[in-house]
């Protein structure tokens, strides 16, 4: 038998496989449009690339971060001829921090931007529209932000120690000086928490701090190893100066330095003040809670004595409010801590007609004893996962209007078409503006149900 050439090359089916890109890699584009993420895109050699920090009709030259098959993603070095869309970041730190992605972009186009990707993830996903488009609910573009956390790290080969954000599409902590979307408050004590940081001697035993603002101004140092006292009296010292609570949390809960430490925040067009500590979830802004809570009351229209469900009720954000206005209450929550906080809530405010009760919110919910009597209306503000197994049992809880608060459109989308599936028109939805400067888009939704 003769032998087979050893020149011949078989090719897959699909054709020439093209060559890797390579991590680091620099190319000139031209960006054609924005993702719903606020990254530009542009197209090279059969290949998408999803690029930070670009606008549509830029020339940029962009840096490789990532690439598999025909995606690239990559970050904008340099903009070679700019739109006129672009403007100046505030902030020194804006093109390599991960908080802000889009403070090239007005507030204009940042809502537009949002708007867009709501609209395309409830067409796309769902098939629908709303009958009505809400305006977008905003508020500051910068210090908005009563709550954030700052990594720390001990470089031991540099001898270094990074305190700051984390980097776009990285791991890496980007120092920083300042931040322009923390509330003025917190801008004001930030250079002497990072000088403090810096002053400690084992700052190794640091994980993060995080920094909250509300009744009052407050600072937790999360802590891996017990801190060696003189970085203790330090860090107490710098509080006191600064008029801030200490708060420190090692393997358990966070504890304050002083027991008779209080946090909270208000609601003050409800005349309610809600208690909280740190590792609670709470909206970061201020302003847009309030306009949130607002309309979501208003889209409800809950008439006295009328029976409301919220779920996912958190300290109470929702059903506090709702109870002020005269509604009979029933609100649920997964986390027992929560709950326990919410009824607090409810008794420092006086309010009696506001029920909390704590259940696993992916079960069937209709057989539990709070909800044999059924509602007229249900407010739900689920996390990122959404809340499909809710949803799917809401005729069972008879409700004929639903407000749902949704952190993501692609799941708020999802349960959308299930609601319309089991006879809910979507009568209004709209964007809620909660992260200035970011992609991330909040949104708010009203169905109804006919008799």
């Amino acid at each position: 038998m003769a032998k087979r050439s050893g020149g011949l090359r078989f090719q897959p089916s699909g054709g020439e496989k093209k060559p890797q890109i390579p991590t680091g890699k620099k190319q000139r584009l031209n960006i054609q449009r924005l993702a719903n993420d606020g990254r530009g895109i542009g197209f090279v050699d059969g290949r998408t690339w999803f690029v930070e920090g670009a606008l549509p009709d830029e020339e940029v030259e962009a840096r490789v971060l990532a690439a598999r098959s025909q995606i690239v993603e990559a970050r904008t070095e340099r903009v070679l001829s700019a739109s006129a869309r672009r403007r100046g970041e505030p902030c020194p730190h804006a093109r390599v921090c991960g908080g802000c992605n889009l403070q090239h972009l007005s507030e204009a186009d940042q809502l537009e931007l949002k708007q867009r990707s709501l609209a395309e993830q409830l067409s796309r996903l769902a098939g629908i529209e709303p009958q009505v488009w809400a305006a977008p609910l905003s508020g500051p573009e910068f210090s908005y932000r009563r709550r954030a956390r700052l990594a720390v790290r001990w470089d031991n080969k540099a001898r270094r120690l990074d305190v700051g954000f984390r980097a776009s599409a990285s791991q890496d902590i980007v120092s920083i000086r300042e931040c322009h979307v923390l509330v003025q408050p917190l801008q004001s004590i930030l250079p002497a928490l990072l000088a403090v940081v810096h002053e400690l001697d084992k700052p190794q035993a640091i994980g993060h701090v995080e920094l909250f603002s509300g009744t009052a101004e407050a600072v937790l140092v999360r802590h891996t190893v017990a801190l060696v006292e003189t970085d203790l009296q330090r860090l107490s010292a710098f509080a006191q100066a600064q008029g801030v609570q200490l708060w420190l949390q090692g393997e358990g809960q966070p504890l304050p330095l002083e027991p008779r430490y209080t946090l909270g925040y208000r609601l003050p067009a409800w005349d309610l003040e809600l208690a909280w500590r740190p590792g609670d979830f709470v909206q970061v802004n201020a302003p847009v809670n309030e306009a949130m809570v607002a309309q979501a009351l208003a889209w409800l229209a809950p008439a006295t004595g009328e029976r409301v469900l919220d779920l996912f009720c958190g300290l109470g954000n929702f059903a506090l409010p709702l109870a002020r206005e005269g509604a009979q209450v029933v609100a649920v929550e997964g986390v027992a801590e929560m709950v326990e906080r919410a009824r607090t809530n409810a008794a420092h405010n006086g309010l009696v007609n506001a029920h909390f009760y704590q259940a696993d919110l992916s079960k069937p919910l209709a057989e539990a004893q709070w909800a044999k009597e059924g509602f007229a209306a249900v407010l739900l503000d689920p996390p990122r996962d959404g809340a499909f197994e809710i949803v799917r049992q809401m005729t069972t809880l008879g409700a004929r209007r639903v407000v749902y608060v949704s952190c993501n459109p692609a799941t708020l989308a999802r349960d959308a078409a299930e609601l319309v599936r089991q006879g809910y028109q979507l009568k209004r939805a709209g964007v809620l503006d909660m992260f200035p400067q970011t992609a991330h888009v909040e949104a708010m939704a009203l169905f109804e149900r006919s008799a």
